[in-house]
């Protein structure tokens, strides 16, 4: 693909790191809008010589304009820029948001601007560390006939490689992947802060090594990679653990209750674990608050007669 002159609206931790990938693949970056400090090093740090403009400005530059806002801001960003005339006839519009396709661009195509959602199945940081990682990353790309070459140019200077979403799917492919990674990240948290109540010193080099394995059984072999209390149908086991971090990490209980639940189904389903087994940890699950209220919470004095307290009558 030729050279194209890009700008930038919304220098947040996915737009710098893009900008900086495209410009190393020989595109002009002509200008980057951010309003934040944060924003502001990451155009100084990955964008060097860029000038920091307004959006409008941005947009006027550019003959690829690239929309890194978050989600619930790229509607009014969208009508605002091509309202004012910066938004232009034949210029490229490409967003990166993964739940909207390319009706959040109607307003950018009445003026005569062609669409493309681009979306980066990856998690970034805002640094240089971020760009390696672009190599073989999953772009979820939606776009016109017209713009299908275009598009899977954008990808392939990237380092990437395009995923086809249909308009209406936007929304679910994006929930996967929030599922997988936001979840992930959740639910690592919170394995760390219960190894830290039962005295771990270094949780995060514990679970290493494990969850490495975990994640890459799990992408090669899905539900056969499963092991663990709730798979062998160790009730006492799974007793225990409900006990435990009701006792002494409380705020992870309703996580590993609502995991422990979707485990059980699927080894139900596929035969692994016994009915009599599952319905006891079922019956486990269900009173699981209960072993909130009784162990995480120290009990309470008695309260004394009103006549003997303190300003009783």
């Amino acid at each position: 693909m030729p050279a194209r002159r890009i700008g930038v609206v919304g220098a947040g931790r996915v737009g710098a790191v893009l900008a900086s990938a495209f410009r190393a693949a020989g595109h002009e970056i002509v200008a980057a809008a951010g309003e934040s400090d944060a924003s502001r090093s990451r155009i100084t740090e990955l964008l060097p010589g860029v000038p920091v403009e307004k959006p409008t400005a941005v947009a006027r530059a550019a003959d690829v304009l690239l929309l890194t806002v978050p989600d619930d801001m790229l509607p009014n960003v969208v009508a605002m820029l091509s309202a004012s005339g910066a938004i232009h006839d034949g210029q490229y519009v490409v967003h990166t948001s993964g739940r909207h396709g390319l009706a959040v661009l109607d307003e950018a195509t009445k003026v005569g601007a062609r669409a493309v959602a681009l979306h980066p199945a990856m998690t970034f940081t805002g640094t240089s560390r971020d760009l390696p990682r672009l190599e073989g990353c999953v772009f979820g790309v939606t776009a016109g006939p017209a713009e299908r070459a275009f598009t899977e140019s954008l990808v392939k200077d990237l380092g990437g490689r395009a995923m086809w979403v249909d308009e209406d799917k936007r929304t679910l492919y994006h929930a996967g992947l929030a599922h997988g990674a936001n979840h992930l990240v959740t639910l690592v948290t919170e394995a760390i802060e219960i190894l830290s109540a039962a005295g771990g010193d270094n949780p995060a080099d514990t679970l290493r090594p494990l969850l490495e394995a975990a994640l890459d059984n799990a992408l090669d072999k899905g539900d056969a990679a499963l092991t663990g209390p709730i798979v062998r149908g160790d009730v006492n086991t799974v007793r225990a653990h409900l006990k435990d971090i009701a006792a002494n990490a409380p705020q992870t209980l309703p996580s590993y209750v609502a995991m422990a639940r979707a485990t059980l189904d699927r080894v139900v389903l596929d035969g692994r674990v016994l009915p009599i087994r599952a319905a006891k940890i079922s019956q486990l699950l269900d009173g699981a608050a209960g072993f909130e209220t009784v162990v995480a919470r120290p009990p309470q004095p008695a309260a004394r007669p009103a006549s003997t307290r303190e300003g009783g009558r």
